[in-house]
């Protein structure tokens, strides 16, 4: 493991975060990330695996969340 490498943080509950980027998952707030993209990062990778739950990032500084959309293609139901 790389010494230089920034893990995320952990919410706690009852703290709201002061900066960064959270990752919101059924919004709550899961972990916490210094940039969005490492954020953007991880949330494409849970929505990817788990496509029905309900992944955003919070944007701590402008209050804004971004809703994050699965990239896989959808599944047509079968034509009748």
């Amino acid at each position: 493991m790389r010494s230089d490498a920034k893990t995320p943080q952990n919410i706690r509950p009852n703290a709201p975060p002061r900066d960064g980027f959270v990752l919101s998952v059924d919004r709550k707030f899961k972990t916490r990330y210094e940039t969005a993209d490492e954020a953007v990062s991880a949330a494409d990778k849970l929505k990817a695996n788990f496509p029905a739950i309900d992944v955003a990032i919070f944007d701590v500084i402008n209050k804004t969340y971004t809703a994050v959309v699965s990239k896989s293609p959808s599944i047509a139901p079968p034509a009748p």
